[in-house]
């Protein structure tokens, strides 16, 4: 995924259909965010830049209950390329 405003724009969307709210607010999140389970909220660290916001969303969207069924066909397309990287990820994490 290329860290672009249309990257992120599709992450945000992706967590919209998911009933989430994305904030950006200023605080002391050791990891950079915050999600709020109960409420559907994710806050992120306002002063973190685009590539930050990006790579942010895309380790919280794996961590979300999702059902992906109710997605668009668009939504469900970043879902499933966040999974993927995730998974890759986590492949080579472990041939380390």
């Amino acid at each position: 995924m290329k860290y672009t405003q249309t990257s992120l724009d599709k992450l945000e969307n992706l967590l919209d259909e998911l009933e989430y709210v994305v904030r950006y607010e200023r605080g002391t999140f050791q990891s950079g965010y915050c999600i709020l389970e109960q409420k559907k909220v994710v806050v992120l660290n306002k002063f973190l830049q685009m590539e930050g916001r990006i790579n942010t969303l895309m380790d919280i969207i794996p961590q979300l209950n999702v059902n992906i069924e109710f997605l668009t066909p668009e939504a469900r397309k970043v879902y499933d390329d966040v999974i993927q990287r995730q998974e890759a990820a986590d492949a080579d994490s472990k041939s380390k």
